[in-house]
């Protein structure tokens, strides 16, 4: 018998009009799609600074003794370019496809909170003006961690690093307010029949990012507070000549930043759950695997801050768990690998290019990964710990982890955003650009950490195959943003000429399909009742029993004098 479902109340004509009016009913957005394309465009603005940044730290390294930029600017860049790519791309441009996909996934009108969501994008964007606004007086030069004493009042006493904590206090408090947001959504706004049991992957991933953002963002806070007091106000937490403690810093930014390495990737790990089955033409391998693991890793992440601390002074015991629980991390991480690599054996395999930025971060992240263990070896981590091994593993961990399965989202939404497809041509070309690019440029820093090459270094001297090794790495990180700049190039033209895309170009399995594209302001006439992990074949079937002259079984009924969109 089907199963009636019940219109939801159409938005009204005006308020309609009013948001389609101009650039202002942008600036009062509540959408939460709206929302989600201002993240996504002043992420991607601050992403192509922070590259632009990283260029300019390779070509002062491209070469020996190299004098393109003096020290105290290479230190900025530095700085500028870590906390760039952390707090002004990475984890908001994750809200900012959150924002647009998660109430389409769960089958909500909007989020929970429309107006706190407004905000938590404009706290993101004031935090990035402030930071970036020190460049007319003095960067922050302390790096992206900001350790004390170098970012004390003694060393740092510009404005600039006072710029930093605003930026982390503004981005923070963005985050949790998105996090609160998020959560309220998913617990309480899902489609009927939605259970935890057949909630999105992408979903779980971002619950648990959430969970984890909550946990992590007010030791943070906390931690920039102190850091600001001992400024300007004659505190001493974390002055040792008059009883703090440096170490205290430490252990309050890791307690927070090795849990941030799962915030960054959880999402991607759930974007990719959510594409490759779509271009395998079968379900995930083991959904309650995947969505148990993803918990386990957030659980596991809190524990194992002192990872990033092996050669402070810390008792061995503590040393000794940290390792081991370094080790047991890897554990649900390789659970996500099997499943992934299981969805794609023997499927139907499109290889498109969201498929093939998934496939490009699979490589990437296992390479890190495997780093990963070797570094989680406290004896072997002191021996390379200030080494430029530890820059190849972080940009394998954190920009194969996110960036890429960023750039698979980029092309997989794309037409749900926008209407329009991207180009396949010149999506394959950015990936094979990008991925070469990125192999040339990191893949080669492992041996030069090995060789002893310190990290955090403005010059060097021309001895060994230093000098190789840095020309090569240089000229590998102009390969990956010739890359990034073909998706640039791809995305500013099929806004004007692209193939219109339908409803559901994919074929895909969850909720955000059944809309048009892009979705109105409403989201959904009616909501289908779901019935599995995979509601659009749930959908698709039923249309083509229909078709057939067959009986209607399905939650999927569409209510006489309402429209059903999507299929």
């Amino acid at each position: 018998m089907a199963t009636y479902v019940a219109p939801i109340p159409q938005v009204s004509a005006s308020r309609a009009e009013r948001e389609a009016r101009g650039w202002t009913s942008w600036i009062t957005t509540t959408d939460h799609k709206r929302i989600g394309i201002m993240y996504m465009v002043t992420t991607f603005v601050f992403f192509c600074l922070g590259g632009v940044e990283a260029l300019m730290i390779r070509l002062q390294l491209g070469a020996p003794n190299n004098t393109l930029v003096t020290p105290q600017t290479y230190n900025q860049l530095f700085t500028m370019h870590g906390t760039t790519m952390i707090f002004l791309f990475v984890v908001p441009m994750m809200a900012g496809l959150a924002n647009y996909f998660v109430p389409l996934m769960v089958g909500a009108r909007d989020m929970a909170y429309p107006r706190l969501n407004a905000l938590s994008f404009w706290l993101l964007l004031a935090g990035g003006i402030v930071f970036y606004a020190s460049v007319f007086w003095n960067p922050p030069e302390a790096g992206w961690t900001s350790y004390v004493p170098l970012s004390s009042s003694t060393y740092s006493p510009s404005g600039g690093q006072d710029a930093w904590i605003y930026l982390i206090h503004l981005t923070g408090l963005s985050s949790i307010l998105g996090a609160v947001n998020f959560y309220a959504t998913i617990a309480n706004m899902r489609a009927r029949g939605m259970s935890w049991g057949r909630l999105p992957l992408f979903v779980w991933a971002i619950l648990t990012y959430s969970v984890l953002i909550i946990f992590a963002m007010p030791v943070i806070a906390a931690a920039v507070t102190m850091l600001l007091t001992d400024r300007h106000f004659g505190t001493h937490f974390f002055d040792q000549a008059n009883g703090g403690s440096p170490l205290l810093w430490q252990n309050l930014f890791w307690f927070f930043g090795h849990p941030e390495v799962y915030i960054m990737v959880l999402p991607g790990f759930g974007l990719v759950s959510e594409i490759l089955p779509v271009f395998a033409r079968k379900p995930i391998f083991g959904y309650k695997a995947i969505a148990a693991s993803t918990v386990a890793i957030a659980f596991l992440g809190l524990l194992t801050w002192a990872h990033h601390m092996f050669t402070a002074p810390i008792p061995e015991v503590i040393l000794v768990f940290v390792m081991f629980s370094s080790f047991l991390i890897a554990v649900p991480t390789g659970v996500k690998m099997l499943n992934w690599i299981a969805t794609l054996w023997r499927g139907t395999i499109e290889f498109k290019t969201p498929l093939l930025f998934c496939a490009g971060f699979i490589a990437l992240f296992l390479i890190g990964g495997i780093s990963g263990v070797f570094l989680a070896i406290f004896p072997v981590d002191w021996q390379l710990n200030e080494t430029y091994f530890v820059v190849a593993h972080i940009h394998f961990v954190l920009m194969g982890g996110s960036v890429f399965t960023i750039f698979a989202a980029i092309y997989y939404w794309f037409p749900k955003m926008t209407g329009r497809m991207l180009s396949e041509g010149l999506g394959k070309l950015s990936f094979y650009l990008m991925f070469v690019g990125f192999l040339t440029t990191f893949l080669i820093q492992h041996v030069m950490g090995l060789d002893g090459m310190p990290r955090r270094i403005y010059e060097y001297d021309n001895v060994g195959n230093l000098a190789l090794y840095n020309a090569i790495s240089t000229i590998g990180s102009f390969i990956l943003a010739s890359g990034v700049i073909v998706t640039i190039v791809n995305v500013a033209r099929s806004l004007k000429v692209g193939v219109i895309a339908g409803p559901d170009p994919w074929m895909a399995n969850t909720l955000e399909w059944f809309t048009t594209s892009p979705p109105p302001e409403n989201n959904f006439d009616v909501v289908p009742l779901v019935r599995s992990a995979e509601p659009m074949k749930d959908i698709r079937r039923e249309v083509e029993r229909r078709s057939a002259g067959g009986r209607a079984t399905g939650g999927v009924t569409v209510p006489s004098g309402a429209t059903q969109v999507g299929v």
